[in-house]
């Protein structure tokens, strides 16, 4: 067999076969924001974290997981529409690293009446490393199914048969 034939074998393989290579790491990208979410949520320092914004970053995570989600689910299916959408949370999963935790992370807060930090330089690197792993699994992710997608449309062009 040769070399082009194993190519076209495996490209049409692709119309039978479910993309779990970007569906897992969409599951990665869910997996580290849930790390992120569990390391920020479970510190006490204070009353810090009681306002407003840590209730949209609650609210945001729930919708962040709920979309990495659908998109686990419609990258399996070659759905090009997903990639843009791993795009965009992906982005915004690098974005985030400068809103709480940069902010914790240079704040104090008073506690039993000693000035302390909100968020220690440990904790700190933890959490960026979650989200940019987390924005960088997705955004594979994408261009991973990106890539596919046009392989698959590519490949049943040649066969005369129209993508679904």
């Amino acid at each position: 067999m040769t070399t082009q034939d194993e190519r076209f074998i495996t490209r049409d393989r692709m119309r039978f076969i479910k993309n779990s290579q970007s569906s897992n790491l969409c599951y990665l990208g869910i997996l580290f924001d849930v790390l992120y979410f569990v390391n920020i949520y479970r510190s006490d320092v204070g009353t810090y974290y009681y306002n407003v914004s840590i209730g949209i970053s609650i609210v945001y995570n729930l919708i962040f997981l709920l979309a990495a989600f659908l998109a686990s689910e419609g990258v399996k299916n070659y759905k090009k529409s997903y990639s843009y959408a791993l795009f965009v949370i992906g982005a915004i999963q690098f974005a985030r690293i400068f809103y709480i935790p940069m902010k914790a992370h240079s704040a104090t807060t008073v506690v039993n009446d000693v000035a302390v930090k909100v968020m220690g330089d440990g904790q700190f690197m933890k959490v960026v490393a979650y989200l940019a792993l987390s924005g960088a699994a997705l955004l594979i992710a994408g261009f991973i199914n990106m890539k596919k997608c046009n392989e698959l449309e590519e490949h049943l062009k040649s066969i005369g048969e129209q993508a679904a």
